[in-house]
């Protein structure tokens, strides 16, 4: 009886070599909930690609004036959190669109880039419109930017005609200028200038331009 109460060798070996459960079970645990933390973290952690946007630039530089092909423009992925506002992201809606200021490869094509009512808006305000002008001087198109300011004066209805040429609209901007040979025209003649004027004066303008030969000063 005694020595059954008193373990041998062998039996001491056996528990020093048996699992403690009770320890096992809190590594078990102490495991698990490292993975939950792990987890929660992984979750939680900034995923490199989820502050990138597919966005169209410029595939090789571009002309003001271009009308703007497939070949002219490709999707890249940029960092959203640099991105313009009025940043292009789909190619569709920009393929055919006319490019109003020179382009270098690689360049974000923006809303503002492209004519159209963004465009007016970014120059004039709101109610901004764009109006075509053919100018009675050809040599002035060579000379006006994009970006120029200018006031637009239509001469005497006829050439003997007792009145003076007459202002028909101020601080028009310049939004545009048809490239010679291509763009817009297809000859030195046909340039125009496209300028934004709010609503009323853009009216005015157009209708005038339609009877009466017009220029433009420069500020």
């Amino acid at each position: 009886m005694g020595d059954s109460l008193n373990p041998t060798p062998l039996s001491r070996l056996a528990q020093r070599l048996r699992p403690d459960w009770s320890r096992t079970l809190a590594a078990r645990r102490a495991l698990a909930a490292g993975l939950v933390v792990l987890a929660a973290v992984a979750a939680w952690r900034d995923d490199p690609h989820s502050d990138q946007a597919d966005v169209v630039v410029a595939a090789r530089d571009l002309a003001p004036g271009t009308r703007l092909t497939a070949e002219d423009i490709r999707l890249e992925n940029r960092r959203a959190s640099e991105l313009p506002e009025g940043t292009q992201t789909d190619v569709h809606p920009v393929v055919g669109a006319t490019l109003v200021g020179p382009t270098r490869r690689g360049e974000i094509v923006t809303d503002v880039r492209l004519l159209g009512p963004r465009l007016a808006e970014s120059a004039v305000g709101p109610d901004a419109r764009i109006v075509p002008l053919p100018l009675a001087d050809a040599t002035v198109v060579d000379v006006i930017r994009a970006g120029d300011v200018v006031d637009i004066v239509a001469a005497p209805p006829s050439a003997d005609a007792d009145t003076d040429a007459r202002l028909i609209a101020t601080d028009a901007v310049v939004v545009l200028v048809s490239a010679e040979g291509g763009g817009l025209s297809a000859s030195r003649g046909d340039r125009v200038v496209l300028v934004a004027l709010p609503a009323a004066s853009a009216r005015a303008v157009a209708g005038a331009a339609l009877v009466q030969a017009v220029t433009v000063t420069l500020h």
